[in-house]
């Protein structure tokens, strides 16, 4: 249903954009010459494709808000295999033993022999 909604919006999409392409911008539309009389005169074409216009961008409206509706409220129950890792086996880390006591646990403080100079 969403697909298919998906493609009617486009659908409209490209009529509005047709329509109004297809006006002048003074107005006119359509005034390329013809009869002075019926749906094809300037008159007549331009209140055809401004109403043209409003309904194609009230029906883009309406769609593209009963879309953001499905959109949020559309829950999928499919899970994309291609994302989910398999656990890795993980070995426990070997702990290194601590070095055998000598008896003496006071570390080194360096060459105490030599007198401190300036």
């Amino acid at each position: 249903m969403f697909t298919f909604l998906l493609v009617v919006q486009f659908i409209i999409a490209a009529l509005l954009v047709g329509v109004i392409l297809v006006q002048k911008s003074e107005g006119g539309g359509l005034t390329s010459g013809g009869s002075p009389a019926g749906l094809m005169s300037a008159r007549g074409a331009a209140d055809f494709l401004t109403r043209m216009t409003a309904i194609l961008a009230t029906a883009f409206i309406l769609m593209s808000i009963v879309l953001a509706f499905l959109a949020a409220t559309r829950h999928s129950t499919k899970i994309d295999a291609g994302l989910q890792k398999a656990p890795a086996a993980v070995a426990p880390l070997a702990v290194p033993s601590a070095p055998a006591s000598t008896g003496n646990d006071t570390a080194p403080t360096g060459n105490s022999a030599v007198p401190f100079s300036q």
